[in-house]
């Protein structure tokens, strides 16, 4: 070898195997426990969540094999049985011994993945937030001849496998053991397991039981059969009642079948603000999801509350919310047709249910029908309106006036209501949430239909003229008036309306407002100008808009 050679030999890096991460559980739990998950309860759903995909995944194979899920809780520590698809001594250090892997995605199991609750491979990791310690004894249902392997693991990251004899596990299936963390011993109580089984797990599809209590409570409340519709409303309701504390005014059904959806909305029984995202209870393929899903039905349907099963939509990563995507939108509108279905059907065949109804909650309706005409020409009779007139649903009032006027906020509309009335010209009060919208919309759903917005001109032009005689005698009275309000830029005339009751009439309407405000801010600007330019000069004359052309115009009986 030359020396070249030789040098070339001795700078080269001599090649070097790789390392892999040592990880102690114990700072990812601590990190993971109260950025991931909202509460260490999750720890059951994980649980309950491998046990029913293990005999999902069984079941692919031996569509008759045993579907039991069992739950024992004593003494700071649980135990939680299946007669799912089992593990063999490979597929422990492959599986449970490696953060982010998942039998769900095994080769061979992805057409069956669907059917699967959990994918992500950090099931197990959620029981290290209340157990120090974890024992694994399972028999694999694929691999019979294979002997039960025991894998234990610790929340430093330490882990110990061994096979047993086939007394310790003689049948397929996995048994998992939990020992409590310090302080998490209550999380392990019987009555706790017990309560957070029955809340996770009501309605998965296997026969699940905490010691002898069954969890499961099939069929939903929403698939039984019930004598008629007024026993199933009864049922329902009392179901409302337990589920979210109140008894609801209806029920929707919101059963989308190609959706994968299947549930029903419960109409609240009093009003709630349209800023309020209400929480719903969503479970996929039977295992509850999160109780507080904001995302789900479109923001206009903020008065109703529902619980659903799906089989469609994405969790993310801690499984206690909805992924948003294309396919959770889809649902969102499927959802919220279901919603509008129900409201015109109450419109065409009960219209004292929808009464009810629209007295607590309008403000939904209305915010739907300002996006939904069709809506909006459905509800036309039905939605009621603050006007002149009194309380009025738009049809109403549009058979009564031929013009429809409206005021954009409630102060305008106080300041007119009464004369305008008095004088037969009708006024809307769009003031409100929603409702100037909707007036505008009239035309378009109402062909013919002429709105116009109520300004000072339409006012005046309703009132009568004193006689010259009658005005002469009150010059004085106008001149000392005139005198008085001119700094205001307020005009004074003399005029004859009703009611008696009122003397006096001030209008002052948005272009009025409009001057004002431009002149003032010339003002300001002059005022500026004048103390950055001359110094010595105390003060500067503000110019204001004259008052015809402001507009501003107080009328006297």
């Amino acid at each position: 070898m030359d020396s070249q050679t030789s040098q070339a030999s001795q700078a080269a890096p001599s090649p070097q195997s790789p390392h892999r991460f040592q990880v102690d559980l114990r700072g990812p739990v601590d990190l993971l426990s109260p950025h991931l998950y909202s509460s260490p309860k999750v720890y059951l759903r994980e649980l309950l969540q491998n046990a029913v995909d293990a005999v999902t995944a069984r079941r692919t194979d031996e569509p008759d094999a045993p579907a039991r899920v069992r739950l024992h809780a004593e003494g700071g520590s649980l135990r939680v049985e299946d007669t799912g698809v089992g593990l063999t001594e490979d597929d422990v250090h492959s599986l449970l011994a490696t953060i982010g892997r998942s039998s769900k995605r095994a080769e061979g199991l992805q057409e069956a993945r669907s059917d699967f609750l959990g994918q992500s491979g950090i099931g197990l990791l959620a029981c290290f937030v209340v157990a120090e310690r974890i024992r694994v004894v399972s028999r694999s249902a694929r691999t019979p001849q294979a002997p039960p392997v025991e894998w234990t693991a610790s929340d430093d990251g330490s882990y110990t496998v061994r096979t047993l004899p086939d007394a310790d596990r003689p049948e397929p299936g996995t048994t998992v053991h939990l020992v409590a963390r310090a302080g998490c011993a209550q999380w392990l109580a019987p009555e706790r397991v017990g309560a957070l089984a029955r809340d996770f797990g009501s309605l998965l599809p296997y026969d699940v039981r905490v010691g002898e209590e069954a969890v499961t409570d099939l069929p939903t409340p929403w698939d039984r059969a019930y004598p008629g519709p007024a026993a199933r409303r009864t049922a329902l309701a009392r179901h409302c009642h337990d589920l979210f504390g109140f008894t609801p005014l209806d029920t929707i059904d919101l059963t989308v079948p190609l959706a994968g959806v299947r549930g029903v909305a419960y109409v609240l029984p009093s009003a709630v603000s349209p800023a309020r995202r209400a929480g719903h209870r969503v479970h996929l393929k039977g295992m509850l999801l999160t109780e507080r899903a904001e995302q789900l039905l479109p923001d206009w349907a903020f008065f109703v509350r529902c619980v659903l099963d799906t089989d469609s939509l994405r969790p993310t990563a801690s499984r206690e919310a909805l992924y948003e995507d294309e396919t959770l939108a889809a649902v969102r509108e499927a959802l919220g047709e279901r919603i509008r279905a129900w409201l015109t059907g109450l419109a065409a065949g009960d219209p004292e249910r929808l009464a009810a109804f629209l007295s607590v909650h309008h403000l939904g309706v209305k915010s739907l029908a300002r996006h939904d005409r069709e809506m909006l020409r459905t509800m036309l009779p039905w939605l009621p309106f603050e006007t002149s007139d009194g309380r009025l649903s738009l049809e109403e009032f549009v058979q009564r006036h031929p013009v429809v006027h409206f005021t954009r906020t409630v102060e305008e509309y106080r300041q007119v209501a009464a004369i305008a009335s008095a004088q037969g010209i009708g006024v809307v009060n769009g003031g409100y949430t929603y409702d100037s919208e909707l007036v505008e919309a009239l035309p378009s759903v109402r062909p013919g239909t002429v709105v116009a917005e109520l300004d000072a001109e339409t006012v005046t032009a309703h009132l009568d003229a004193v006689d010259p005689a009658g005005e002469l005698a009150l010059s004085g009275f106008l001149a000392a008036a005139r005198a008085r309000l001119d700094p205001l830029g307020c005009d004074v005339v003399l005029r004859a309306f009703h009611p008696l009751s009122l003397p006096a009439l001030h209008l002052d309407d948005r272009d009025a407002r409009h001057e004002q405000a431009r002149a003032d801010a010339e003002a300001q600007a002059d005022d500026a100008r004048v103390r950055c330019w001359r110094p010595t000069t105390a003060t500067a004359t503000a110019r204001r808009a004259p008052a015809a052309t402001a507009r501003r115009t107080a009328a006297a009986t």
